[in-house]
């Protein structure tokens, strides 16, 4: 069984799909970041200093020490239940980001992958091939009876 699971992780597609887990984790971070601390404030000051993780309707019981709290990460914490749909456009908008560089990254590789490749040269035509057609045409010149 040590043999086979050995085995199964030699392999390179495991390998590279590992690779590819940890990169898409630390690219996950880099888009978070770009969404939280680039994008959002951008978005945030075109529509008047408006904060989207901010955003969040309160549905359970607050504690006395939270109360008129509009800190929606101490609420959650404090087990309050919070509708953040705030939080859920910044999540959203995350996932378009990452989307978006996802699909241009597959695109170019495509291209890169699909280049036109120079047509090859014409194979020489066979013996048989040229023989038959040399005697087609000999009976196409001779006159019909």
């Amino acid at each position: 069984m040590f043999k086979e699971f050995k085995a199964f992780i030699a392999r390179g597609n495991v390998l590279d799909l590992a690779v590819a887990v940890i990169i898409g984790a630390a690219f996950g971070k880099i888009v978070s970041s770009l969404t939280d601390d680039i994008i959002m404030p951008v978005i945030g000051k075109i529509t008047g200093g408006l904060d989207f993780s901010s955003h969040f309707l309160i549905l359970g019981k607050v504690p006395a020490e939270l109360a008129g709290s509009s800190d929606y990460a101490a609420l959650k914490k404090a087990g309050v239940a919070v509708f953040g749909y705030g939080a859920f456009v910044t999540a959203a908008v995350n996932f378009l980001i990452l989307a978006f560089i996802i699909f241009l990254l597959v695109r170019s590789v495509h291209r890169l992958m699909d280049k036109p490749k120079e047509p090859a040269a014409a194979a020489p035509e066979p013996a048989d091939v040229a023989l038959l057609r040399e005697i087609r045409d000999e009976l196409k010149k001779r006159p019909t009876v």
